[in-house]
């Protein structure tokens, strides 16, 4: 089976955790540090605060910035549940705004017309390793005075126009287990403003700057020294690892283009894609709908996910919920109704992609 995304972990990252275990300090400490300091300057900001998930940086964002109940705040449709479960968190509500079928985010020409007196931030979601149009999402909150949260999950290292995802507002990165850095579980926040940051670091650690001294009503949101000890020597080989996304990235394009029934995905002008996921759509003309291409592949031992099955809120458990506001969002469905990704992780090898592509093919002859 060729998987739909590896985890690989080397020496260096055996040796730095040995490095915490033999020095005692295990939580919040010196490796932690370290890691802000790197990814800080991976992303391009001032300053990265390390959380325990890439949910709980959605949360703290909120709160540090005084969203919450009686306030709205717009995202997409399309993405994984943590940011809706975030802002419900926060105690706000979430509007949506449909999204492009070019970059599966939120439309900026839709933006401004979602803007209502009680909006207070906008969360853009960069999906599958590809920002969504930062600088004209920037302009309509600057206009109207609103918070900027970037849900930066899945987009480590992809930048518009040379700045970095995380840059143009409060960045809110995931560090899972399968995503393009990872810690196993982690999360981080990244900005320019040091009040913000001071602010995150005093939330984080249950409300205090120095022990037993509280200044907030805080939270445990700690990353461990051992998942910091993970993270630090990928940061080190990450222009390595995104080179080979993209490598194999250009491999599947321009092997699948021109596939009656399938679009395969966009890069959009100015923005450097970091490939998450390598996220194709099933066209009116496909020969197979998308249960059957996964199935087919599967069958052929080519891994295939979806990414995501429904919009974010077409679940019972968000149905009638009373801060959702639900709207109209046709691309948003169509899309989730079609999309599949396949295998584009950094340890595939030139035989893993010619296999890729000649399976597509196949499947979609049926």
């Amino acid at each position: 089976m060729i998987p739909i995304s590896t985890v690989r972990l080397g020496p260096e990252a055996e040796r730095l955790v040995l490095e915490v275990i033999r020095s005692g300090m295990i939580a919040q400490g010196p490796m932690v540090a370290r890691f802000e300091r790197e990814f800080a300057q991976l992303v391009g900001a001032r300053h990265a605060v390390a959380v325990n998930n890439g949910t709980t940086a959605l949360v703290a964002a909120l709160q540090v910035l005084e969203v919450g109940p009686g306030d709205e705040v717009i995202t997409s449709p399309f993405t994984f549940v943590a940011t809706l479960n975030a802002i419900l968190e926060a105690g706000a509500t979430v509007r949506f705004v449909d999204i492009t079928e070019d970059d599966f985010c939120l439309d900026a020409g839709a933006l401004d017309p979602a803007v209502t007196a009680r909006t207070a931030a906008v969360m853009p979601v960069h999906l599958y390793g590809q920002c969504a149009d930062l600088p004209r999402i920037a302009e309509v909150t600057r206009r109207h005075g609103l918070h900027l949260v970037e849900d930066a999950a899945q987009a480590h290292g992809a930048t518009v126009d040379g700045r970095g995802a995380g840059t143009f507002g409060l960045g809110c990165f995931s560090m899972y287990g399968t995503k393009n850095l990872t810690t196993g579980e982690g999360g981080v926040l990244t900005t320019d403003d040091e009040a913000l940051a001071d602010r995150l670091r005093v939330l984080r650690n249950q409300g205090m700057r120095e022990r037993y001294q509280y200044e907030l009503a805080g939270h445990n949101y700690r990353l461990t020294d051992l998942q910091a000890a993970l993270a630090i020597p990928q940061i080190a080989e990450y222009p390595g690892i995104l080179a080979a996304r993209q490598q194999h990235a250009e491999r599947l394009t321009e092997g699948l283009s021109g596939v009656p029934g399938l679009r395969t995905p966009r890069v959009m002008p100015g923005r450097e894609h970091v490939w998450h996921q390598y996220t194709i759509l099933l066209t009116d003309e496909s020969p197979v709908d998308r249960t059957e291409f996964v199935a087919r592949m599967t069958e052929r031992e080519v891994g295939c996910g979806v990414y995501y099955p429904r919009v974010a809120f077409d679940y019972d458990c968000y149905r009638d919920h009373p801060r959702i506001a639900v709207e109209p969002v046709p691309t948003a469905h169509r899309v989730a109704e079609r999309c599949a990704s396949l295998p584009v992780h950094q340890y595939l090898s030139a035989g893993d992609l010619d296999t890729i592509i000649t399976t597509v093919r196949e499947v979609m002859k049926a």
